[in-house]
This record gives structure tokens, C-alpha cells and sequence, in this order.
């Protein structure tokens, strides 16, 4: 659903509320690529829309590939609303040299489908264009147009005083070897209403199931983890749906952090943020929309978020959000898409729709040794175990029917079906023994 960071819902959110209009239906595929379903694809859409954040980078290259086989079988209009390319501070595209035939194809496939292709900034853009493509357009990212031409951030108070609600976001990269932990500490120590709110799916198994067993468990300074003060406390929550994210975060006085849609997700709530920018794509992104920021790797070793409340400047970014819009709005107009914003109700219909529904709140840190705590999760276990069961009944079908097919006269060893009854027996035990630790 998140494809491990929560921060894709802000972006994918925004751009089905914007493309829906009483003539447009917006059907989500999900966020893995199936290069099978072409076939249906061409048959039953009119556009195939790809909204992306960072994938021009190493370690998303072979979702890119697959993306890319894809959109080569589509007979219809194929249209990116910003992606971005992700290196050094400095954008130095040198670390994404070995993956430029990956970038040059996929950027080929798209074009060959739509007029043009939208990106983030202008690392992006400049990117792209050394390349020899000439159809790229800066549009930003459409999740600050979730609410189209209005967008108003204003400080409760000049200043940022001890009792000030302050909402921190930041990756685990940044907390180990970008100095963001000393950050957390210090604002940890000053101010009694912090909340830290990550957005990893490692992040949130933590939270839920105490779990460690994720490379990013090695990170324990960063607040989702077990052993962090911010954890007994209560402070750490990750959101999983935007609609909750986001009414959270009226509350709060200021957001700062270096997650671009943690501290987005502040600014649609119009709660004053800052971004410490700790690489390109949300460098370009903070250029672009005149959203606040610093370079994470340049800040004092004192810093209180009272000086970044202080010096954080919102004219820039809500002065020229309306022509960001419309250029944005052009963008979707030239490659043949229409807008709830052109063509609909503004999104009053969806925001109605959305306001019926009843989503879950953040997922709060496992500190109640109660039977209410433990219950749910092992609700959540039995009904894990009794699908794992199917599953592997539905295996053992199959594996019979094809042995039975393929070797008619051969009696199948069932050795593979105990192997993977016990693979499903030791995942459940693992499970159970974290619940009850």
C-alpha cells in the first residue's frame, strides 16, 4: 500500500483527487508494476498516469525496468505528474551515471506516449535535458495542489516559546550519519510537546509488533525505535493514511525535519514547516515551491527549532503557489488529462466522500501491557495464520495438479509442500514470540 514509505500517499492522494472529474473515473493499480495486466490496461482506461517521487535513483532501477516493459506494451496515453532524480546536495549526477540507459529508456517510453514529461526541479530538469530531451517541464510534486490554488500557512506566534506543539519528521540515514540525532535530542530535552513522526514501514512494525528484525532497527537513536525515550513516552506516531496525517498536524505550531511530505503534509494543514534538506530531490523541490529549508549538513551544533521557526519565510512559497498551480494545470491539459479544478466540483464531491469514512488513527508506540493491546494483535495473528493456512492448501493443490499434468507416472516427494508448511510455522512462531516479548 505504501511501497515502505507513507510519505507516497501524500503525492497519490492528491493527484486521484485532482484528476477525478464527473467525466473522469480514477482506478488505482497499485503500487507494484504488473507488466501482464497491458492488455487490460489498453482495453479498459483511456490514460495510464504515473505520479513518481525519487526514482531516478540506483536502488529503484529495476522497478523502473519493469515500469518501463510496461508502459512499451500500452497503446495509450502514458502521462509522469513529476519525478525526480536523487543524488548529492550538490547535484552531481555522477553516482547515477551506471543507470542512465535505465533513465534514458524509460523517459523514451513515456515521451513516445505524451507531450511532454513532468519533474520536480531543476536538477531534474537539467538532468533530462544533458541527456538530449527537450519535453521536460518543471511542475514540482502534485501533492501541494491537493487543494488547487489555495494554500495558506500562517505562525500562530512570532515566537516558538518551551510549550510550543512541534512536530519532527526524519529518515534513518539522516539520523545515523547526517547528524539529525543530536537534533532530536536537544529538541527532545526542550520541548516537553514533540512528537516525532515517521513514516517507514519498518518504522511502524516497530511501533505495532516491537519488531527489530529490519537493517534500520541498528538505527536506535532514531524515536520509533523501542529503546528511545520519545518512545516510552508516547511521542512517535506513523500515520497511514493522509487524511489522519494531516489533521494531526493542525494542531501543532511548527514541523521541521528532512521527510519533504512529513513537513508537506504540515503545510496542507497550514502549519508553518521546515525542511532540512539532506540530498537533491528535496533540495529542487524546496527551490521550486519556496517551501523553507536548510541544508542538513550545515546546521550549528546547537540548533533550536525556535531559530528555523523564526527565520522561516512563507511568502515565497504561498505568493506563487497560484501560477505553480496553473502551470501545473497546463501540464495536465497538454498531455490530454482534465482537472477537478477545471472540469469538476474542486474536489467538494471526493472531500465529501472522504469525510464519511472513518480512518485509523497514527499508530502509537506498544507500551500497554493489557489484554486490550494484546488482543487485537492476536486477532490480527489468527486471522495471518488462517490465511497462511489457505494459501497453503491452495499451493498444495496446485502442486499436485502440475505434477500430475507435467508427470502423470511420477508420485510428487511433498517435499516442497512440508518445506513451505514449515517456512509458515516459523514465521507465525517468530510473530507470536514478538507479540508476547
Amino acid at each position: 500500500m505504501i511501497a515502505t514509505n507513507s510519505g507516497n500517499l501524500i503525492f497519490s492522494d492528491a493527484a486521484h483527487k485532482i484528476l477525478e472529474t464527473p467525466r473522469t473515473e480514477v482506478v488505482s493499480n497499485g503500487i507494484r508494476t504488473d507488466v501482464s495486466a497491458a492488455g487490460r490496461i489498453n482495453e479498459e482506461f483511456d490514460a495510464f498516469v504515473v505520479p513518481l517521487a525519487n526514482a531516478f535513483r540506483p536502488s529503484f532501477e529495476p522497478q523502473l525496468r519493469r515500469l518501463t516493459r510496461l508502459i512499451r506494451k500500452l497503446k495509450i496515453p502514458v502521462v509522469v505528474p513529476g519525478v525526480g532524480a536523487q543524488t548529492s546536495l550538490g547535484y552531481n549526477p555522477a553516482r547515477l551515471k551506471p543507470m542512465e540507459p535505465t533513465v534514458r529508456d524509460f523517459v523514451s517510453a513515456v515521451l513516445d506516449h505524451s507531450a511532454s514529461i513532468g519533474v520536480r526541479g531543476e536538477f531534474t530538469e537539467r538532468y533530462l535535458k544533458d541527456m538530449g530531451f527537450k519535453d521536460v517541464e518543471v511542475i514540482g510534486c502534485p501533492s501541494l495542489f491537493m487543494y488547487g490554488k489555495d494554500l495558506h500557512v500562517r505562525k500562530s506566534s512570532e515566537t516558538l516559546g518551551p510549550e510550543a506543539r512541534i512536530a519532527m519528521n526524519g529518515s534513518h540515514s539522516a539520523v545515523k550519519s547526517q547528524g539529525l540525532d543530536r537534533v532530536i535530542a536537544r529538541t527532545h530535552a526542550r520541548y516537553p510537546h514533540l512528537r516525532f513522526i515517521g513514516q517507514n514501514l519498518s518504522d511502524a512494525r516497530q511501533l505495532y509488533w516491537r519488531d527489530l528484525s529490519d537493517p534500520n532497527a541498528s538505527v536506535t537513536a532514531m524515536p520509533t525505535h523501542p529503546d528511545h525515550p520519545m518512545y516510552r513516552e508516547d511521542k512517535v506516531r506513523v500515520y497511514i493514511d493522509p487524511v489522519t496525517w494531516i489533521d494531526d498536524l493542525r494542531a501543532f505550531d511548527f514541523s521541521f525535519g528532512s521527510r519533504i511530505h512529513g513537513n508537506i503534509a504540515a503545510l496542507l494543514a497550514g502549519t508553518p514547516a521546515m525542511v532540512l534538506c539532506g540530498d537533491s530531490r528535496t533540495l529542487e523541490l524546496c527551490r521550486y515551491f519556496g517551501i523553507p529549508h536548510r541544508q542538513i549538513t550545515k546546521l550549528p551544533e546547537a540548533l533550536d527549532p525556535a531559530e528555523l521557526y523564526a527565520e522561516a519565510d512563507f511568502s515565497a512559497l504561498t505568493g506563487g503557489h497560484q501560477e505553480r498551480f496553473e502551470r501545473f494545470i497546463g501540464f495536465l491539459g497538454r498531455n490530454g488529462l482534465e482537472s477537478t479544478f477545471t472540469h469538476g466540483d474542486a474536489g467538494v464531491a471526493y472531500e465529501e466522500r472522504i469525510r464519511s469514512l472513518c480512518f485509523p488513527p497514527g499508530i502509537p508506540p506498544w507500551n500497554q501491557p493489557d489484554v486490550d493491546s494484546l488482543s487485537a494483535r492476536f486477532v490480527w495473528l489468527q486471522t495471518r495464520i488462517t490465511e497462511l493456512s489457505q494459501e497453503n492448501a491452495q499451493l498444495r493443490r496446485d502442486s499436485a495438479l502440475v505434477a500430475k499434468v507435467s508427470r502423470p507416472m511420477a508420485r510428487p516427494s511433498g517435499t516442497g509442500e512440508r518445506s513451505v508448511d514449515r517456512r509458515a510455522r516459523q514465521a507465525v512462531g517468530r510473530l507470536l514470540r514478538k507479540a508476547l516479548q
